[in-house]
């Protein structure tokens, strides 16, 4: 199985909304026990909760996402 936020990544850039991203998720690891484990092992890791490990993730990409355009767009504006 690739890395847990490889399939993160995937389910966040397949769904416009991250509610929508978020219930899909939910299903994958529902329907899928291998990716079940793998995201619960991940949960461990970084210290979150299953419940909201997913929408923690998401929140961290899209600030990060942000963050680089904010950046990008003040280095135009010293130029």
């Amino acid at each position: 199985m690739s890395d847990i936020t490889e399939v993160f990544l995937q389910v966040i850039g397949q769904y416009g909304s991250v509610d929508i991203a978020d219930a899909e998720f939910k299903k994958m690891i529902h329907e899928d026990p291998e990716l079940r484990s793998a995201y619960r092992e991940w949960c461990d890791a970084v210290g979150s909760s299953e419940k909201n490990g997913f929408l923690d993730y998401c929140e961290e990409y899209l600030d990060n996402q942000s963050s680089i355009y904010d950046t990008l767009a003040d280095e135009d504006n010293e130029m």
